[in-house]
């Protein structure tokens, strides 16, 4: 690729590239000298699942790994005892060393799902900092102002609400930034909650000598499914890399149609050219939104399983929501004949969470009954020996067979 090309390829689904125009520096040395930049994430192990959330940054780290740039995966357990303040209203909880250890390990499973594992570093920052001493750290600390870290907005918001902010905390940028000086590091990549951070640790590598500090790049915060609030597991909007094949197609189905061109540009390898030309054959009715959609789905199950995977799952859904058919597989159990009201079957099936959830479903027509939509809170079923299939949502499914 032309450096031009390879500059398109980097900044696809990008914010922010500092200073802009030492990308096209860093490029033009690397490939004159045959010298690969050094490319780095960090990742606290603060939980164990990966989302497609955290891949926007890991696909932009693949980016330069096809480039053939080394990248390096560098997992926080030093920083992470610490927690990153960054949005937080309050402290984070420290960590153990035995989660850590538990997550960190997760991490290195799942992220193989995208970069090459001969290719890429994996690096633990406890392996400097259980080096560092008092003192030491006492240098670090000096290279940064009281006045500098408190111009993060969420410090500031604390600070003028008069919430508590712990002295461990003013630290958290400050290592992070020394990550860089320890990794030699010629880019740093991280989403845009992480500027602060990435700044500081240019700061901190000129601080100890680094005559050309690193560039940084941020990756915006990925929508969840409800297209509003960012992608979280504590939100339950959320697409984990590790769901089944039928599951993860089924939930980026249920997307809007506008959010499905967000999640093409951050979740695709796609030129830029060729999602605009996509985007323009819906507009002009050459091509249905929804055969789109089907097609997001599929790039993004095959990133994470197989295409025969995403194939059989896109198969199992037209057959089960084009053709109004239930899955192959759809779990069965039975029940003594004798009326049993549906809301307190949903709910002692596990359907639903709780009768008062089962009743809210019905009455939003959330619930089928044999194909058919109920509405009545008060249905029961079994009153005779027979079966009932039973549909919760678009991906719950039970049959029941009453003798």
């Amino acid at each position: 690729m032309t450096i031009d090309e390879q500059i398109s390829l980097l900044r696809k689904g990008t914010v922010d590239c500092i200073p802009e125009d030492e990308l096209r520096r860093k490029l033009e040395r690397s490939a004159k000298t045959g010298k690969p930049l050094r490319v780095k994430a960090g990742f606290d192990p603060t939980a164990p699942d990966i989302h497609l959330g955290h891949t926007v940054l890991i696909r932009k780290m693949r980016h330069f790994q096809q480039l053939g740039h080394t990248v390096i995966f560098l997992i926080g357990d030093f920083t992470g005892m610490i927690g990153d303040p960054s949005g937080r209203s309050v402290t984070r909880p420290a960590l153990t060393r035995e989660q850590i250890d538990e997550n960190a390990e997760t991490y290195k499973q799942q992220i193989f799902k995208l970069l090459d594992r001969e290719h890429t570093e994996i690096r633990f920052n406890n392996e400097w900092f259980s080096e560092f001493g008092a003192d030491e750290f006492i240098r670090l600390a000096g290279k940064a102002t009281v006045a500098q870290i408190l111009e993060r907005e969420d410090f500031k918001k604390r600070f003028q609400s008069q919430t508590p902010i712990s002295i461990h905390e003013l630290m958290y940028a400050l290592a992070q930034g020394y990550d860089s000086v320890a990794l030699e590091a010629d880019v740093e990549l991280g989403g845009t909650d992480q500027k602060f951070n990435l700044l500081m640790a240019r700061q901190i590598q000129q601080a100890y000598g680094v005559k050309e500090p690193q560039l940084i790049m941020t990756t915006p915060l990925l929508e969840g499914l409800d297209g509003v609030q960012k992608m979280s597991k504590s939100l339950g909007n959320y697409i984990g890399i590790t769901e089944s094949p039928r599951d993860m197609f089924g939930k980026v189905m249920s997307i809007s149609d506008d959010l499905m061109w967000r999640y093409y540009e951050l979740l695709t390898d796609l030129a830029p050219a060729e999602i605009t030309a996509l985007k323009e054959s819906s507009e002009s009715g050459d091509r249905h939104p929804r055969d789109l959609k089907a097609d997001l789905a599929r790039r993004i199950v095959t990133d994470f399983h197989s295409q025969a995977e995403a194939d059989e799952a896109s198969n199992e859904f037209d057959r089960t929501f084009r053709e109004r058919q239930a899955p192959s597989d759809v779990p069965s159990i039975e029940k003594p004949s004798g009326a049993i009201k549906l809301v307190k079957l949903l709910a002692g099936e596990g359907i639903a969470p709780s009768v008062s959830e089962a009743q809210r479903l019905i009455a939003q027509g959330g619930v089928r009954v044999n194909g058919e939509r109920v509405n009545d809170v008060k249905l029961e079923l079994g009153a005779t020996s027979g079966e009932a299939l039973i549909q919760v949502g678009s991906r719950k499914f039970l049959r029941v067979v009453f003798k």
